[in-house]
């Protein structure tokens, strides 16, 4: 720890260091996970940069500004590097990473032709699929089992399996599946001894998603949600955690739109500035959006987007200024468009006696360009929190995410710089520095 005049060491943790290979683990191989993958290779190979990744680009500001002391976050706390990982996953769909990502078409053939081989060797397990969650996919390569609790155990076989044959010390799993029917928790997720009495009862309450949960927190790998989900945000599954000191986190990732609402909503509060309404449309034509194409799919993804605006702006504390918002969220599946979303935002402002204003956003973006350095920094991440003893839910993480989880049930926050701010100075307290809170005050 470098020394220094606000050298602070009252949180600190002893931090496991990160020896040996880390193996990340992906339910759903497709566009986004097949990004991810090829980007990772790419930048050990010196093909690119990891651009979007906080845990690999971003410094964070330790001490006082007149310490000059400003390392990369992943030369301050001892992440696993680029070189030690090693990739795994299941998918339904496509046989290996590099078909996926073919057919996914994020990447031109350039990029993915000098990194085929190594994408062509990351084979993806057979899936535990269930059409009734994503009714607008055909599931192919799937695990022909029919109890539940025997497909949660063959996915801890096929967990164990390639911790071995990779020689991975460590393991984490990020889902970047697809996103299911709409659901609420009912008793079978009350705890965690529902939960597996409703496993060996093949309770239909039960997704793929919590399947997949439990046997990673069962094999000791910390999970995180990348989707809306129920799956890690239930009470069995925060009991099965904390029960065997597992970190998790979700749910879905913040990338177009939210990420917008997020960077745009704070500002709008922090001037004192009215909303009257927020008009969201978006259309994307990659698996997601088909897969978002029917109505209980799109209910559970509406349910996330829509959680945003409330909690930044407080409209208990402020009913003047967003009282009264109507917001509006679409989704159309538009196949010309392939994963390339266009992200439409009316935003209908007022200021000084109540003049009205508007803002309009037009984001092209590129929906898996944007998640994959989330599901890296995640991985990463979750990694550190488990070599750290930090167990439950990582609310620190919901930087990254659109309905991000808490461990008391409070509301979450949704401030992306409130969050940013929490992120490191996490980091900041388990490293044994003083948290950084702006003011030089004193």
């Amino acid at each position: 720890m470098t020394e220094s005049s606000t050298t602070y060491d009252s949180t600190a943790r002893e931090i496991a260091p990160a020896t040996g290979k880390l193996g990340i683990l992906m339910p759903g191989m497709g566009a986004v996970a097949s990004t991810f993958m090829a980007g990772v290779i790419a930048a050990r190979n010196g093909l690119g940069a990891p651009i979007g990744s906080v845990a690999q680009m971003a410094h964070i500001r330790l001490g006082n500004k007149a310490e000059n002391r400003n390392p990369l976050i992943k030369d301050f706390v001892p992440l696993a590097g680029l070189d030690d990982i090693v990739f795994g996953g299941w998918d339904p769909i496509s046989p290996n990473a590099f078909e996926a990502a073919k057919t996914a078409g994020v990447l031109e053939g350039a990029d993915l032709s000098s990194i085929s081989g190594e994408l062509e060797g990351i084979v993806a397990m057979d899936a535990v699929f269930e059409p009734r969650w994503v009714s607008r996919l055909d599931g192919t390569r799937i695990k022909e089992l029919t109890s539940k609790m025997e497909q949660a155990e063959a996915l801890m076989n096929d967990i164990e399996r390639f911790r071995e044959q990779n020689g991975c010390d460590r393991v984490v799993m990020v889902w970047c599946g697809s996103t299911e029917a709409y659901q609420e928790p009912s008793e079978v997720h009350a705890t965690l001894a529902d939960f597996e009495a409703g496993l060996k009862a093949d309770d239909d309450n039960i997704s793929p998603s919590q399947i997949y949960a439990y046997a990673a927190l069962m094999s000791d790998v910390p999970f995180a949600n990348g989707a809306p989900n129920l799956s890690v945000d239930l009470e069995c599954m925060q009991e099965l955690a904390i029960q065997r000191g597992l970190p998790i986190v979700g749910k879905d990732f913040k990338t177009g739109q939210t990420l917008m609402k997020t960077l745009i909503a704070p500002g709008l509060k922090a001037r004192m500035l009215g909303l009257r309404g927020w008009y969201s449309t978006n259309i994307l034509g990659n698996r997601d959006g088909e897969v978002l194409d029917d109505p209980e799919n799109f209910k559970t993804k509406e349910s996330s987007k829509l959680g945003v605006l409330d909690t930044i702006l407080q409209p208990e504390t402020y009913p003047d200024l967003y009282g009264n918002i109507d917001h509006v969220v679409r989704i159309n599946y538009y196949p010309p468009r392939g994963d390339n979303k266009e992200g439409w935002d009316a935003i209908d402002i007022f200021g000084w006696l109540g003049y009205p204003m508007q803002i309009k956003v037009d984001f092209l973006c590129r929906d898996s360009i944007l998640a994959a350095p989330i599901v890296l920094d995640l991985a990463l991440f979750m990694d550190l929190a488990h070599r750290a003893g930090s167990s439950g839910v990582q609310e620190w993480l919901s930087f990254y995410l659109k309905a991000p989880q808490t461990a008391d049930g409070a509301e979450p926050e949704h401030d992306l710089f409130i969050q940013q701010t929490k992120l490191k100075n996490t980091l900041r307290e388990w490293m044994g520095e003083q948290p950084v809170t702006h003011s030089e005050a004193g």
